[in-house]
């Protein structure tokens, strides 16, 4: 966030689906996919997936959150176009956040896993090709 707004910003994707590789600002329509996806940026995480339609809704290959604290933005929904995947917005202007809560990671770690060994090895193959 700069100042009032968030700020468009490269996506980042493994897979390098273009849909995640936009100068935008990314939303979920879903709050449990929206902290799963702060949690998953947190410090700490070096390697995660969202998975829109599983639950916990993301898997942590190498690292864990080591941040006491993530942010959730509500945001408006008028600048924002629905992608091709179900849950998954993106705005290419700057959005002035609704509203702004504080959340301690502790409370929300059921929104994420760590990965067991063939989840891990199966993610190493494919951003390893």
């Amino acid at each position: 966030i700069d100042g009032e707004y968030i700020l468009p910003k490269r996506g980042s994707d493994a897979k390098n689906r273009a849909v995640n590789l936009h100068i935008a600002v990314y939303a979920s329509d879903s709050k449990e996919i929206a902290i799963a996806t702060a949690l998953v940026k947190c410090k700490g995480v070096k390697g995660s997936s969202i998975r829109f339609s599983q639950n916990p809704p993301a898997i942590i290959y190498e690292g864990w959150p080591e941040q006491e604290d993530i942010y959730l933005y509500t945001l408006s929904p008028e600048k924002f176009l629905q992608t091709n995947m179900k849950k998954h917005w993106v705005s290419l202007l700057p959005v002035k956040p609704l509203k702004i809560e504080k959340l301690k990671v502790a409370n929300y770690t059921n929104l994420i896993k760590r990965a067991n060994e063939d989840e891990k090895s199966a993610w190493l193959k494919r951003i390893l090709q």
